[in-house]
C-alpha cells in the first residue's frame, strides 16, 4: 500500500523536482511555537516536515540541535503533550505535509513500540526515523509501523558498509535519509566529494527515494544534487532561527518570517524542474 511519504515523493519526481523537508524541534521554544512554526512552512509548501522529539542524548546531533533539545526538555516537555499539539493540529489545519518523527528508540521503548507507533499514527504522523535502532535490529519495528501505515526511514552514511547498506534498503520504507559526512549534524559550506559517488552507488541498488541532511544550509547546495537526491533535509539552519526567540529575544513573528523566507528559497530551488 502506497504511503503519503511515497506518494510525494513519486509526484516530484514525475514533475523532474526535489523535495524539500526542514527539520524543527519539538516544544523549542513550546509547543504553541511548535505548532505555528509548522503551519509556516506547510504555507511555504515544503514538501514534507520532520520533527525532532527532545532527548537527553542526541544521537549524531551537532550543537544547534542539541541545545535546542536541551531548552525543551528544560521546560518539561512530556511526549504526550507533543502528540497532543500534532494531533490537534492534523485535525485542524489542512492539507499539512507529511510530518516524520525524528525519535530516539528508548523514547519509544519507554512508552511501548506498539503504542508508540499507534499513538503517532492518530495524531498525524507519516513516518519515524530512529537514529539509534540499527538495521540489524529493526525489522520487527519496521514492519509494526508498516502495519499501522507508518513508513520506518532508514539512515545510511557515509562510513555503512556495502553489507549493511544492503540489510538497510531491504527493510526501509518510505525514503532514505542519507548522511551526507561522517560526524554531527550542522552548517557546512561544502558538500563532500565522496557524497556524489555514493548517491550514484545508491541509485542502482534501490528505487526508493534518497534524501539528503547533514551539512546543508544554502539553496545553492540542493543544485549540487540535482539529478542525483531526490530531496534535501535541513535542520540547524532553521533550528538557529527558532533558538533566537530564547537566545536572542527575538520575537516569534520574526523568528516564523526568516524561517519561512528560508524555506521558501529552498522550495524554489527544489522544485525548479
Amino acid at each position: 500500500m502506497s504511503s503519503r511519504i511515497s506518494e510525494t515523493f513519486e509526484k516530484l519526481q514525475a514533475e523532474n523536482r526535489m523535495a524539500f523537508m526542514p527539520f524543527i524541534t519539538a516544544g523549542d521554544p513550546d509547543l504553541a511555537t511548535t505548532a505555528l512554526t509548522i503551519r509556516e512552512l506547510a504555507s511555504r509548501g515544503v514538501d514534507l516536515i520532520e520533527i525532532g522529539f527532545p532527548y537527553s542524548d542526541p544521537i549524531a546531533d551537532g550543537p544547534v540541535i542539541q541545545a535546542s533539545y536541551t531548552r525543551s526538555l528544560g521546560k518539561g516537555l512530556q511526549i504526550s503533550q507533543l502528540f497532543a499539539t500534532i494531533s490537534q493540529l492534523t485535525k485542524t489545519h489542512t492539507p499539512l505535509p507529511p510530518l516524520v518523527g525524528m525519535v530516539a528508540y528508548a523514547i519509544i521503548f519507554r512508552m511501548g513500540p506498539e503504542a508508540f507507533v499507534k499513538t503517532a499514527r492518530e495524531a498525524g504522523f507519516s513516518g519515524l526515523i530512529v537514529p539509534d535502532l540499527p538495521a540489524d535490529e529493526a525489522a520487527d519495528m519496521s514492519a509494526l509501523a508498516a502495519a499501522h501505515g507508518l513508513d520506518l526511514v532508514q539512515l545510511i552514511a557515509p562510513t555503512t558498509t556495502a553489507a549493511r547498506t544492503q540489510r538497510v534498503l531491504e527493510i526501509a520504507r518510505g525514503f532514505i535519509y542519507c548522511i551526507s559526512i561522517a560526524g554531527t549534524t550542522g552548517v557546512r559550506d561544502q558538500l563532500p566529494a565522496e557524497l556524489l559517488g555514493q548517491l550514484k552507488w545508491l541509485k542502482t541498488q534501490t528505487k526508493l527515494p534518497l534524501a539528503v541532511g547533514f551539512g546543508i544550509s544554502r539553496p545553492e547546495q540542493v543544485d549540487e544534487l540535482r539529478g542525483l537526491a531526490d530531496g534535501v533535509i535541513v535542520g540547524s539552519a532553521i533550528v538557529r532561527q527558532m533558538g533566537a526567540i530564547t537566545t536572542d529575544g527575538t520575537s516569534t513573528v520574526d523568528a516564523l518570517q526568516k524561517i519561512g523566507t528560508l524555506a521558501a528559497g529552498f522550495v524554489a530551488t527544489a522544485h525548479r524542474a
